[in-house]
């Protein structure tokens, strides 16, 4: 690798590949269970790291994001708005989170994946440069915002493995 885009490609990559692994086989109990009344379940995990991505790909690149371009919002009919992607959520808020479909979770973090590579392909070293969010001291550029979701994917792919590994064990 010897591109900022093939460093990140390989990252976002990797998401993809470990994502399915997590969530094969899971029931829908599973899915939806939280191993407290205030932590998070598998399945808001999954969405939430999808939805992150898919927000803030979709600004790096200033394109519209896939939950509203595909039709993924009304497929999964939450009871958020639209533009949520898990931020600031409640326990309330999880707990309301109520798709068990593994399917559809794959469904829709492939074509996040897909436009994060088109997103990505279409830019150039200079572009990384560019600031995306003005709202933070100093403002966001590309490049922090895009290691920032790998972190942020990365930290959930974890939260969800542990709670799968809580899951079995409660079982045995």
């Amino acid at each position: 690798m010897t591109t900022t885009t093939e460093v990140l490609r390989d990252a976002y990559q990797r998401v993809r590949d470990d994502l399915p692994a997590l969530l094969s086989g899971l029931d829908a109990q599973t899915m939806l269970w939280r191993p407290d009344h205030d932590a998070n379940s598998i399945g808001w995990l999954a969405w939430h790291l999808t939805r992150v991505q898919d927000d803030h790909l979709a600004g790096v690149g200033q394109v519209e994001q896939v939950w509203t371009s595909q039709g993924f919002a009304d497929r999964f009919a939450l009871p958020y708005a639209v533009s949520s992607i898990g931020y600031g959520h409640t326990s309330a808020d999880v707990g309301a989170f109520g798709v068990s479909d593994v399917e559809l979770l794959l469904r829709y973090h492939e074509a996040v994946h897909e436009m994060t590579l088109r997103v990505l392909e279409a830019m150039s070293e200079s572009d990384f440069e560019r600031i995306v969010d003005e709202r933070w001291t100093p403002p966001v550029t590309a490049a922090v915002r895009l290691v920032s979701v790998i972190g942020d994917t990365a930290a959930h792919l974890g939260q969800i493995g542990y709670i799968k590994g809580l899951a079995e064990r409660r079982n045995r």
